[in-house]
């Protein structure tokens, strides 16, 4: 059993908004041109991919892009996720939520978003329950879990996003008079999903009753996710999802408060597994490129570099 996590996070609930997602076309349409900046080839590395959550209440999405390896200058951070959206309750369906934070960061992706993306980091949307009943473990049909996928489509679309990330948490299931968690909804919010973006990321912080439901009816949906992590920081725990290990993460550290021997010791239990993930949590506008450098030293052979 995990123990005490350490993650907090800060949930603007005043002023919920719905947003307008009326006539936006489906990711199956391109983005216009000028939406999302063409990668440019970068320098690469070998090893596990490493994640990076960024609490944008506090924090700037551009921090991901500033750390290198000292050899070959290859970015640490493969992926960059922007912690969080929520699902949110109307009194009848789920809706789609951005706190100021969040709707700054996707109103100014051109040059919050855009910048890590030309770098070749991908960029990813978190998606939190926000302590009103909906979650992703309770819709009450297909239908309303298809709803609330083409959503989260039509964001990723409208602001050049590379992909969604789920994490079961504060739904408070069963307030407002929503329903209890079922063995059909997080199956068929994944399968609408992925068929409305075959071609994006989707990943699970493995917790919540959202990861307890991942078969229904013979369906296993683990495979449509491309990567899942440990949701429990300083800890090791393969997380249960019908993945391959490369697309893994037992390792979870919070750079705020894991002990750097603690990453360090993380990343070498990764490379021993082979497992191809390490995700990260809580990375902040300090430079701390020798914190860094205790497990990029592990998983890539190069200590870390700040860039400013």
């Amino acid at each position: 059993m995990h123990g005490s996590r350490s993650r907090w996070k800060v949930l603007l609930t005043a002023g919920a908004l719905t947003l307008a997602f009326a006539g936006m076309a489906g990711v199956a349409q391109a983005a216009p041109a000028t939406a999302k900046a063409t990668a440019k080839p970068g320098a690469t590395k070998s090893g596990p991919i490493s994640v990076a959550y960024v609490e944008v209440n506090s924090n700037s999405m551009l921090n991901v892009g500033k750390y290198k390896l000292a050899t070959g200058g290859a970015n640490v951070f493969d992926i960059a996720v922007i912690f969080a959206a929520n699902i949110n309750y109307d009194g009848t369906n789920a809706y789609l939520y951005f706190n100021p934070q969040v709707q700054s960061v996707l109103d100014n992706a051109a040059t919050q978003i855009r910048p890590l993306q030309a770098k070749g980091i991908k960029v990813e949307l978190s998606i939190l329950g926000n302590h009103q009943g909906a979650g992703f473990a309770n819709f009450p049909s297909r239908s309303a879990a298809a709803a609330f996928a083409k959503q989260l489509s039509n964001a990723v679309a409208k602001y050049g996003l590379d992909g969604i990330d789920f994490d079961d948490e504060y739904a408070d299931y069963g307030t407002n008079g929503t329903g209890q968690p079922n063995a059909s909804s997080f199956v068929y919010l994944v399968q609408a999903l992925r068929a409305d973006m075959p071609n994006k990321l989707i990943t699970m912080y493995d917790i919540g009753p959202a990861a307890s439901s991942l078969s229904y009816n013979g369906t296993d949906v683990g495979p449509l996710f491309n990567y899942a992590w440990n949701p429990y920081y300083d800890s090791w725990s393969v997380p249960d999802v019908n993945l391959p290990k490369s697309h893994l993460s037992p390792a979870a550290i919070d750079v705020t408060s894991t002990p750097s021997s603690d990453a360090a010791s993380l990343a070498q239990q990764t490379v021993n597994g082979g497992y191809g993930v390490f995700m990260t949590y809580n990375l902040g506008a300090t430079d701390i490129h020798t914190y860094i450098s205790s497990f990029t030293k592990v998983l890539y052979g190069s200590k870390a570099v700040y860039t400013g």
